[in-house]
């Protein structure tokens, strides 16, 4: 077995992020929805870097109206993972983008969601739970109304809460309102830093959110007093390599930190963040990983170990989802 053919656990991948560029191109034919500019010849999403990624983005997005349109990303999204080997995924879901952050509507969005990762595992196994965070350039007030969708919808489906957007808009800290909301609801917290933002936005996120993982965080490795902080307090890092390289962050792959980290004791996981826009999957990752730093089947068993231990989710599952991580022939 090949590491690319080996079982995967993902945390950080964003359901709308993660839809194929011929669903959505689809989709707005369907609703006869101009999406000039999101494509380019070869039909793959076009963005020149993170803050055109950003509006790209949210005009691929602006075709999901619907909770069926929701049904239909999912199952294609889930396909997608099923395909790379995934069998426990954490999705990231604004539920500004289902539903403007009303309650009522988040709750019908999110009921096609469930019943379409519901139809997917009875197929294929797979197990998705789902994060709702916040966009956090739609600024803190928005937050709030992010955290009320996810403080009445928490249970085994919904079990975390985060936030993602434009880390150059505000501060960690400007969002602990929203964060305490969630921790209140018994969700399990992380937030993106340490990707745009440097060292310190890891720091204010550990301190003034008490999240107890990070969305990317790999600009920590800029701190190496901090690298060990986050190793011994055992924050989880939610790595994204080919996201990273993609976007620029890190110019290669020999560039990228995740190495430097893990051997420095911090606990590290793989994830695609959202793969089409960076012509990544799971299989591509760890076949990369394991090319760029020689990484061999105990590694990558390492970090499915980190992930199933790091996921929110609730013991029943864990245990099922990590027996599966075991050898056939154990």
């Amino acid at each position: 077995m090949t590491v690319s053919d080996m079982p995967k656990i993902e945390l950080h991948m964003h359901l709308e992020g993660a839809a194929p560029p011929a669903f959505i191109r689809g989709l707005a034919a369907e609703k006869k929805v101009d999406l000039s500019g999101v494509f380019d010849e070869r039909g793959a999403y076009k963005y020149k870097d993170f803050w055109d990624f950003l509006k790209v983005y949210e005009a691929a997005t602006s075709v999901l109206k619907t909770p069926q349109d929701y049904y239909r990303l999912t199952r294609a999204v889930l396909e997608e993972s099923v395909a790379s080997n995934v069998i426990y995924t954490e999705s990231f879901l604004a539920p500004d983008f289902c539903g403007g952050g009303d309650v009522t509507a988040w709750k019908d969005y999110l009921a096609a969601i469930k019943q379409a990762a519901d139809e997917i595992e009875q197929e294929a196994g797979i197990v998705m739970r789902a994060i709702p965070t916040c966009v956090r350039h739609f600024g803190p007030d928005q937050a709030k109304k992010t955290a009320a969708c996810a403080q009445e919808t928490g249970g085994d489906f919904v079990t975390g809460f985060g936030m993602g957007g434009d880390e150059a808009m505000g501060k960690q800290g400007d969002f602990k309102y929203a964060f305490d909301m969630a921790r209140e609801a018994g969700l399990r917290l992380t937030s993106h830093a340490g990707e745009w933002g440097g060292p310190d936005s890891v720091r204010d996120a550990i301190r003034d959110l008490k999240v107890e993982r990070i969305g990317h965080g790999v600009r920590a490795i800029e701190d190496l007093a901090l690298v060990d902080e986050i190793a011994e307090a055992g924050i989880v890092l939610e790595v994204c390599p080919g996201s990273n390289i993609a976007l620029g962050v890190y110019p290669k792959w020999s560039d990228h930190p995740i190495a430097k980290l893990r051997e420095r004791g911090v606990k590290v996981t793989v994830s695609t963040d959202d793969p089409p826009f960076f012509h990544s999957t799971m299989r591509y990752e760890f076949d990369r990983l394991a090319e760029t730093f020689g990484w061999e089947e105990d590694d990558f068993k390492d970090l499915n170990k980190v992930a199933i231990e790091a996921a929110f989710c609730n013991e029943a599952t864990r245990g099922a989802v990590a027996k599966k991580l075991e050898p056939t022939d154990a």
